[in-house]
């Protein structure tokens, strides 16, 4: 009898969910598994309810509460309609971007609808562009609050909804639960004016003023001589990088035409992420057949930046933390002051060069959403291929500034007959050899990542890689400088490890660091070699602590 209840109130809410779809692509296909009843695909898409956090809404696209689609987006956007005005912005505006993704226009489109039915006013990007022109518009137009539709580099079967609060960054505790409170109170979808018209589409004013604030990336005096190779990987960043390359008097980049128009299905990739193995794959080809200085790469909502570069007779990928500190460095060659900023897992590098140069250093939790919000921030990174080079103009991670910068820093170095490669031999000798991995888990039962970071919380190894664990934090608890967060961290003589889910995947990530100290550059084949031997190490013993 119990089977059979459920069963009725399983069919009761998809029954009632699609009485208010606003979808008609999404109603079809649940009125197909209500006339099929499919009774485990109806229980995965009812099963719950997609949770609004810290890094908005993100899920595969598809119908119910448990998908992203249309009918999730506008309670969303109510949800943040009602908080807004609960903040006192009564008449406020809101920015509206989105990236060329399925669906990705209508849920901009349906947010402006609700902003502007709430008595919100709402402006919308003129079409498809990259995540930082949205974080931009926020500040330049002077909004209440921004919305980016996107999943980034996510598969092509997700999308999502990243929300902005007026200084540009992205929301962080509480205003997740307070926006996520106001959501759960949206009752029924009825209750939601949508009027057709009343919100405003911007021109190219905005684009262009963004592109004009990229001007103060660069040293005006600087050398401009560095060719590149570029991927948009299928997504809105070429128009916008191209121009801002041309602005700048660089080389046109080379373009990797395959992966050069928006296509929402990816049809090159199995991921459309820079890091994912086989994405660069044809930036590789198309670098051997030009030969430039380096490659160039953004992913689909042209957020991040992924570079690689010539080393011996082929070409090697940077890591994330190679380029932070490549950044960091050119900015201290620069002149910069004001405060270096980076993630917990990112490479402690970067605070041995703020040291030397005499510069504050601070470390967050994961995510620009925390990153960005340092007290007078002048640089911040992430390992995860994202670099705030312009905290003024955008406070967020930004694709194509960054890709400007290091472009110039491959300049400055051409000039001198050194390369990229060469400034990290000589960190590594000035600062010790930084080197970092990354043993990541995809997983298809989201609880066998609690099971693991439950038995490394019942169970901390002593030893790792058969270093000593000087230190094992839970930061779940906090610490004298970071609010509480699921992870662990530990402290080896000679390494770190920190342990965390995904915010965005069903990934467990542990991200792995060791240092070992470089005499002179002669050392450093050896400190290579002794490095790559202690992360493998690394690897092998997490793993099997973790259970994974």
């Amino acid at each position: 009898m119990q089977d059979a209840r459920d069963d009725d109130t399983l069919l009761a809410r998809a029954k009632a969910w699609l009485t208010e779809d606003p979808d008609p692509d999404t109603r079809a296909e649940l009125a197909a598994l209500l006339d099929a009843e499919d009774r485990a695909e109806l229980t995965a898409r009812f099963s719950g309810t997609l949770q609004f956090g810290t890094a908005g809404l993100r899920g595969e696209l598809g119908a119910g509460p448990m998908r992203m689609n249309r009918a999730v987006v506008v309670r969303a956007a109510a949800g943040l309609a009602a908080y807004l005005k609960k903040q006192g912005h009564t008449d406020g505006l809101v920015v509206v971007g989105h990236d060329a993704r399925h669906k990705s226009a209508d849920f901009a489109r349906d947010t402006a609808a609700v902003m502007t039915g709430a008595g919100l006013r709402a402006a919308v990007l003129p079409r498809p562009l990259p995540t930082p022109v949205l974080a931009f518009a926020i500040r330049h137009l002077g909004a209440v609050a921004g919305v980016e539709v996107t999943a980034s580099h996510n598969p092509p079967r997700d999308n999502g909804y990243k929300v902005y609060l007026g200084d540009g960054s992205q929301i962080v505790p509480p205003a997740d639960a307070e926006i996520a409170a106001e959501i759960e109170a949206v009752r029924s979808l009825h209750d939601v004016p949508r009027p057709e018209t009343g919100w405003q589409t911007l021109t190219d004013d905005v684009l262009d003023a963004y592109l004009t604030r990229t001007d103060a990336v660069l040293s005006p005096d600087s050398p401009r001589t560095a060719r590149t190779v570029y991927t948009a990987m299928h997504g809105v960043g070429r128009d916008t990088l191209l121009a801002a390359f041309a602005r700048a008097d660089f080389p046109p980049p080379d373009l990797v035409t395959e992966q050069a128009d928006p296509d929402p299905d990816f049809p090159t990739v199995a991921f459309p992420n820079p890091e994912e193995p086989g994405a660069m794959d044809l930036a590789f080809a198309k670098a051997r057949e030009t030969t430039p200085d380096l490659i160039i790469a953004n992913d689909p909502d042209a957020d991040r930046l992924a570079v690689a570069v010539p080393d011996g007779t082929d070409w090697r990928m940077l890591r994330g933390d190679e380029v932070g500190a490549l950044l960091a460095a050119h900015l201290v060659t620069r002149g910069a002051h004001g405060t270096f900023a980076e993630s917990i897992v990112s490479s402690s590098l970067l605070g041995r060069i703020a040291a030397k140069a005499d510069l504050p250093h601070v470390e967050t939790l994961t995510g620009f959403k925390w990153i960005a919000r340092v007290e007078n921030i002048r640089y911040g990174y992430e390992e995860a291929l994202g670099y705030c080079v312009d905290p003024e103009g955008v406070r967020d991670k930004d694709g194509i500034t960054a890709a400007l910068l290091i472009t110039e820093l491959a300049s400055a170095l051409k000039e001198a007959g050194r390369t990229l490669l060469d400034l990290l031999d000589d960190l590594a000798v000035e600062h010790g050899l930084h080197a970092t991995d990354q043993l990541s888990v995809r997983v298809e039962d989201l609880s066998l990542i609690a099971a693991a970071m439950h038995r490394l919380r019942e169970q901390p190894p002593a030893r790792l890689a058969g270093l000593p664990v000087t230190n094992a934090e839970d930061l779940s608890r906090g610490t004298d400088t970071l609010p509480p967060t699921d992870g662990l961290r530990y402290t080896l003589d000679g390494a770190r490890v920190v342990v965390r889910p995904s915010g965005t995947e069903p990934k467990l990530k542990c991200y792995l660091e060791v240092v070992v100290p470089v005499t002179a550059h002669t050392d450093l084949p050896r400190a290579r070699t002794k490095a790559t031997d202690l992360l493998t190490a690394l690897k092998r013993d997490l793993s099997t602590a973790a259970g994974i």
